[in-house]
């Protein structure tokens, strides 16, 4: 490790050591509950499917009455989706829809593409062995089975798997509340004049929408001007209606870098530099909000992409954690790298890449911490260690954009 320099890993673990879960829950409807956090483990009250029932349009049967391979059987009844069969008389079969309960003494569906109508008789022209396209009862879900775990982070189809079992509202932590602000008198809206010198504030946009993908509930303050008593100012009224706050800009030791002496001055910070490429300067603090209780404090450096991979390294894990998240860490992949990395740096990198239509990854030229381009056109990045050189070829670590949104 670099002199001085925290690792990622030991940074990571402050991080996540220092977090507060929110203890507060609360009971939302299953249709509203995607994307939000399950406090509760929940247990499926019923067996899914609830009753044996077919995986195919066709005819129930008894196995045994079609060996010949050429039987014909009377049609007694007709099974539609919902509706409850009579017994299956033997030597007859059962005209039978997908998700309709198999009729009680049937052991086999027959699906209707080996079948003949012929009159009030169906044909069947297969030999089927018992169970064929029948779901048993329960095959998905036994009841009292747990379906979800408590601290996951809700999918479209974890909901979906509540509903299916009647679960109509689930008991999810409430949502994080992080304010957000940014210092710089260089820092210009979109929409106003740019004088010379000034730079428009691409980082208010990108790191709002990674706080909204995380699930926040979001305060934004805008941009504070370079002064010690207006960053003061901010930090309390943040404090005191949000669980986190999140800064980009002004956390290295300038004269014009307010954030340090600001936070101490309301709380208390660690400054760090971690070893780490885009990155290095991470702040990570709190500051008091009244009554015994304070706000974490999170500040990212001002550099566009430095500001995006140390919130997707760093924060991200933060707030899923202070979300009550179990699982916080992404998901890497091994994948081919299709360039060369010849002048690695000491300190451990985070290459913008994008996936390649062979599987493998191409590299974007330039890695500067000021090209936000290369986070627009890649699919991902590749963790690099410390000094390693990477040649065309070499499998590589590859963190795909979609991991690091969840």
């Amino acid at each position: 490790m670099n002199q001085g320099m925290l690792s990622v890993d030991e940074a990571l673990a402050f991080l996540l050591a220092g977090a507060r879960p929110v203890a507060e829950t609360e009971q939302v409807a299953t249709l509203a509950a995607s994307g939000r956090v399950l406090a509760e483990a929940q247990e499926s009250r019923l067996s899914v499917p609830s009753l044996d029932n077919t995986s195919m349009d066709g005819y129930a049967v008894y196995a045994a009455d079609c060996a010949s391979g050429a039987a014909r059987l009377p049609v007694s009844q007709r099974i539609a989706a919902g509706s409850m069969p009579q017994p299956l008389a033997r030597g007859t079969a059962a005209r039978i829809f997908t998700g309709a309960p198999i009729p009680p003494g049937a052991d086999a569906v027959v699906m209707q593409e080996l079948c003949a109508q012929d009159g009030d008789a169906v044909v069947i022209k297969h030999r089927p062995e018992p169970g064929e396209w029948v779901r048993r009862i329960g095959e998905d879900i036994r009841a009292g089975s747990e379906i979800l775990a408590a601290g996951m982070k809700l999918r479209p189809q974890d909901t979906g798997l509540a509903a299916s079992v009647g679960i109509a509202t689930l008991p999810l932590y409430r949502r994080l509340k992080v304010a957000v602000f940014f210092t710089g008198d260089e820092l210009v809206m979109p929409g106003e004049p740019l004088p010379p010198g000034r730079i428009y504030n691409s980082n208010r946009f990108t790191l709002n929408g990674l706080m909204q993908q995380a699930g926040c509930e979001v305060t934004d303050y805008g941009i504070v001007p370079d002064r010690l008593d207006a960053t003061r100012a901010v930090l309390r009224e943040a404090a005191a209606g949000n669980d986190l706050i999140v800064t980009s800009g002004g956390v290295s030791v300038g004269e014009e870098d307010h954030i340090k002496p600001a936070v101490e001055a309301e709380g208390k910070l660690n400054l760090w530099k971690i070893a780490v490429k885009p990155g290095k300067p991470l702040a990570f603090g709190e500051v008091n909000a009244g009554a015994g209780r304070k706000a974490h404090f999170i500040g990212l450096p001002g550099n566009p992409v430095s500001s995006f991979v140390t919130f997707l390294i760093f924060v991200r894990p933060f707030i899923l954690r202070c979300q009550g998240v179990t699982r916080v860490e992404p998901l890497g992949y091994a994948l081919r790298a299709d360039f060369d990395w010849s002048k690695p740096d000491p300190r451990r990198e985070f290459l913008r890449v994008k996936l390649n239509a062979s599987g493998g990854l191409d590299l974007f030229a330039n890695q500067s911490s000021a090209v936000l381009t290369s986070t627009v056109w890649g699919d991902g990045l590749v963790d690099n260690p410390a000094r390693q050189p990477i040649r065309r070829g070499d499998m590589v670590k590859f963190l795909p954009f979609s991991e690091l949104y969840q």
